[in-house]
């Protein structure tokens, strides 16, 4: 037979846990130390979501001011659907990016951007088969390799979107 202040010690720490363990009301969080908070403040009306510096472009529709077109020149019939370039901090490289839309075959287009890369001392590298998703895929790089770029095909619905990033340097010499 059990001692009964055994039973009675059991239904208190019994009832203590429950009562500690179990409630209706919601969790709360110092909402000043809450990284939610700080991933969703909204933004001040007056701040821009482009950097301030006046070296970085951006274009949508054409090419932007300092793009490097002699060496990434926009093939033939292809329409220019956004692009960047800027400088890469500490170095004499720039950070660009180009999208553009096109009817060309995605061979073709490949081809229009491979000439002028390897003419400039580019060494090419493609993967055995584009990623999933992707009608052609490779990687241009020159020198140490800081210089390098990536470009992928996407084949939609007759339309080619070629999408390009990386980083070169100004000259093509």
């Amino acid at each position: 037979m059990p001692r009964p202040w055994t039973a009675a010690v059991l239904a208190a720490a019994v009832a203590g846990t429950v009562a500690a363990c179990s409630t209706s009301a919601p969790a709360t969080v110092d909402p000043t130390d809450s990284p939610t908070r700080a991933l969703t403040a909204a933004p001040a009306p007056s701040e821009t979501l482009l950097p301030d510096d006046e070296a970085t472009a951006s274009a949508v529709g054409r090419l932007a001011d300092g793009f490097p077109s002699a060496l990434l020149p926009v093939p033939a019939g292809a329409e220019v659907l956004v692009s960047s370039v800027h400088p890469v901090d500490g170095s004499d490289l720039l950070d660009v990016s180009l999208n553009l839309r096109t009817e060309q075959d995605a061979a073709g287009l490949l081809d229009a951007l491979r000439g002028p890369l390897v003419a400039a001392g580019f060494s090419e590298s493609s993967p055995p088969a584009p990623e999933p998703g992707l009608a052609a895929q490779s990687t241009f790089s020159r020198g140490d390799g800081s210089e390098l770029l990536v470009v992928g095909i996407l084949d939609r619905d007759g339309v080619r979107t070629l999408t390009l990033g990386g980083q070169v340097r100004p000259t093509t010499a």
